[in-house]
């Protein structure tokens, strides 16, 4: 059985790379300064930002695969399990690790942001990819919350000064986040919105729906190889829409050919997914402000 390592607290991490302790709920570790480090899978208790050169394992993201060599970034929060297991293996890593725990931020502006950063819950393989210039920014954030933690220790204001650091580190991740969605999903290769489209299709296609219900927009984004979350902001940084949003569009459209050919309201609903009529008959009125026998009457 692999050999696990509990993360309670930010120096738990701390005391087994080697690093100084700094502060009882906030850890930054600079892997360069370290003699040596040993491969450690976690089980985190706390949130932590891993900003690494390289990964000491290749990195996918997605629907392609990407090189690491400029630094990616990957994000655990409390309840995550992350990294490979101790095999006894003297590694070298290089970059940056900043943690804080739920202690920390609790009753501040830091913990209401805290639901706006949805990285914290992408998968290993939805890393963000980072420019040298976006690297760059982190570090020189990071630097200065180390500073920070150094150089005032117990003095007034410097936790809130630190969580206003951390805040902007995390608000930067989220605008590098969301140049990468951009990016890596307006090119040809990945054609997310296209592939979306076709798993509703198969859905139908393969009849799902009599088992499953309505398609969620969990199911789609397995079927496309990522999170939920990571999904959700893609859709919705792409097209201004959200994912369920999309969903619900397709199955309406779909119902309305149903209309159109006949079925009745009952026979749509249930060739759709829903596990009533009624449901149905809201979830129409709600997407195109009419009733479907209204629909019908429209465009007679």
């Amino acid at each position: 059985m692999a050999k696990i390592e509990i993360v309670d607290n930010v120096n738990d991490y701390v005391r087994y790379v080697g690093a100084e302790e700094l502060h009882p709920h906030v850890a930054v570790i600079h892997y360069d300064e370290l003699d040596h480090v040993r491969h450690s899978l976690n089980n985190y208790h706390v949130y932590g930002l891993f900003l690494q050169k390289e990964f000491p394992y290749n990195l996918s993201y997605g629907l392609g695969s990407y090189t690491t060599t400029d630094g990616s970034l990957l994000a655990v929060a409390p309840g995550q399990m992350g990294g490979m297991s101790d095999d006894g293996t003297i590694i070298h890593l290089h970059g940056w690790v900043l943690m804080f725990d739920q202690d920390f931020i609790h009753g501040t502006d830091l913990e209401r942001h805290m639901e706006d950063f949805h990285f914290f819950n992408y998968n290993n393989n939805e890393a963000l990819q980072m420019k040298s210039d976006e690297k760059r920014v982190l570090v020189t954030i990071i630097k200065m919350i180390r500073r920070e933690l150094k150089d005032n220790v117990g003095a007034d204001l410097t936790d809130d000064i630190v969580r206003t650091y951390i805040l902007l580190v995390l608000q930067y991740c989220q605008r590098f986040y969301d140049r990468q969605f951009h990016e890596e999903v307006s090119s040809e290769k990945n054609d997310l919105l296209v592939r979306f489209q076709k798993v509703l299709e198969m859905y139908y296609e393969k009849q799902l729906q009599i088992k499953n219900g309505t398609p969620s927009v969990a199911y789609c984004a397995g079927e496309l190889f990522l999170s939920p979350n990571y999904f959700g902001d893609v859709i919705r940084t792409t097209t201004g829409d959200t994912a369920s949003h999309y969903i619900r569009r397709f199955v309406i459209d779909k119902a309305k050919s149903l209309l159109v050919s006949g079925k009745t309201v009952t026979e749509t609903a249930d060739s759709l997914g829903f596990d009533y009529p009624q449901h149905f008959t809201r979830a129409f009125k709600k997407e195109t402000g009419l009733s479907p026998s209204a629909f019908l009457g429209s465009i007679r």
